[in-house]
């Protein structure tokens, strides 16, 4: 076990309406019960926040995350196992935040970190960083949330191949695969990730929230049960502030001041 685990090893810096989750846990941002936990206690203030109106998951130095902690992971005891998938919860939060949320995939995004990045609304990656699911390499196979997330992304035969090979793919790769959305050159990486951010966050993310919910509770269903789930979701959207505020904009031909609400 890792002698940091009492050790607090996320930041949370937060612009305008733009909050930064920061994990910094050399040397390589690994994710054990400890941290799991720590994510589980920062994020739900931020996702509940109303004045976070964009949520950024970055890491520190060559790393983004590089999945589990390894010495954690050999004990193989179901209590462990049950510990350590709680990182799932960790990404449950983020999928269903309220408010876009951005993988600023600073390092290497392995494993769990690949995994976590899948569960966010917009993932960027840094034009130096690999990023794959290597797990196969130790006798297993992404077990917290890659299994399930990735085939929904690429399609079955694509995702168990990648999964299989447990390959790290090159930044190219991984965008030509629709894995990531942007690879940015490292000494630009940080100010287009912060860009992003304020686009983002500049939108009316009360539409974002329900657009998300609403995609992801349709999914899958036949398509009559998930227009029903598209008109409740309307039914909210039109008694926000924010679409009262969009379409009087249109009428008055200024930009909108979106608020969130």
């Amino acid at each position: 076990m890792s002698d940091r685990l009492s050790a607090p090893v996320l930041e949370v810096t937060r612009e305008g309406g733009v909050a930064t989750v920061r994990i910094d846990r050399p040397p390589a941002n690994a994710v054990d019960p400890a941290v799991i936990a720590e994510f589980l206690a920062v994020l739900p203030p931020l996702v509940s926040d109303p004045e976070v109106r964009c949520l950024v998951i970055t890491g520190t130095g060559r790393f983004f995350i590089a999945g589990a902690d390894i010495a954690v992971m050999r004990d193989l005891s179901a209590a462990n196992h049950a510990e350590m998938r709680r990182w799932i919860d960790v990404q449950r939060i983020l999928e269903l935040a309220p408010k876009p949320v951005v993988a600023a995939m600073n390092g290497h995004a392995l494993g769990g970190g690949a995994e976590l990045s899948l569960a966010c609304d917009l993932r960027i990656l840094s034009a130096t960083a690999s990023f794959g699911f290597p797990e196969i390499a130790l006798g297993l196979f992404p077990g917290a949330g890659g299994s399930q997330r990735l085939p929904r992304l690429v399609g079955p035969h694509l995702a168990k191949r990648l999964m299989i090979e447990g390959s790290r793919l090159t930044p190219q790769r991984a965008l030509e695969l629709g894995l990531v959305d942007l690879v940015v050159d490292s000494d630009e990486f940080d100010g287009v990730v912060a860009e992003e951010a304020r686009r983002l966050a500049a939108k009316p993310t009360a539409a974002i929230g329900l657009l998300k919910r609403v995609v992801d509770e349709g999914f899958g269903l036949p398509v009559e049960q998930a227009l029903a789930h598209e008109e409740k979701g309307v039914h909210e959207l039109i008694r926000t502030d924010d679409a009262a505020e969009g379409l009087q904009a249109f009428l008055d031909k200024r930009p909108p001041e979106f608020t969130g609400r």
